[in-house]
């Protein structure tokens, strides 16, 4: 059976919403283990948790971003299928904007660093071929639709 992860894709715009898209930024986390990779805050389903609850609580835990801090974004919804450490896994992610521009970020022992990145930049740094196409489609998503 595959681990089960959720996950939201954090990002922000500079000032006026959708005047110029190039303005979102993505919230990438650098992990303190393995190959140091990064990714959108994310973790597993504990038991009597919704997929969404388990997104709410991992960004909590790994950003202290609370759920009040943040706009999830209807209509967008992406599941990820791939094998971690010799075991496959399906990671659910959401697109949430943080309703503060400038929000306090304080990680989690899990991580080392943080980064807000453009869409070029955010691709650059995740390394993996499916978080790559699924920033570029959460972005293609937000320059799609009205914000």
């Amino acid at each position: 059976m595959a681990l089960r992860a959720c996950g939201l894709i954090i990002f922000r715009r500079h000032l006026i919403p959708k005047v110029d898209n190039s303005t979102i930024e993505f919230l990438l986390l650098q992990a303190s283990n393995g190959i140091h990779h990064w990714t959108p805050p994310k973790g597993h389903v504990d038991l009597g948790e919704t997929d969404l609850e388990t997104a709410l609580r991992e960004t909590r835990e790994e950003t202290g971003i609370e759920a009040s801090q943040l706009t999830i974004i209807e209509g967008f919804r992406k599941e990820l299928n791939y094998v971690a450490w010799e075991k496959p896994k399906t990671v659910i992610y959401w697109l949430a904007e943080v309703k503060d521009y400038n929000v306090e970020i304080c990680l989690s022992q899990e991580h080392q660093a943080y980064r807000w990145l453009g869409l070029e930049e955010a691709c650059q740094l995740a390394q993996f071929s499916e978080m790559k196409a699924t920033l570029q489609e959460g972005h293609q998503f937000l320059c799609s639709t009205p914000a």
